[in-house]
């Protein structure tokens, strides 16, 4: 299978910064995976958008996935409460 390249988009650190320290590894262990497999058992395809996301305890990875380039961009990393405004 061929292995897609992860990219951030910028505000992304942001969000890093309002995650707790060990829900950061997880999530970032959660990014690594997605270059094996872009769309993993348990991701969702968000409705009206060409973006999926994932769990990763109460937080939400919302990421899209550009098949031609190989590559998936992390949009928005944010408690489940506040994922989707």
């Amino acid at each position: 299978m061929a292995v897609y390249r992860i990219y951030f988009k910028v505000s992304v650190e942001k969000d890093f910064n309002q995650v707790p320290k060990k829900d950061v590894k997880k999530i970032l262990r959660r990014i690594e995976m997605l270059s094996e497999e872009p769309r993993p058992i348990g991701c969702e395809k968000l409705a009206g958008q060409d973006r999926y996301r994932i769990r990763q305890g109460r937080y939400r990875i919302i990421y899209s996935i550009l098949d031609n380039d190989r590559t998936v961009w992390i949009v928005k990393i944010s408690h489940r409460k506040d994922a989707y405004r």
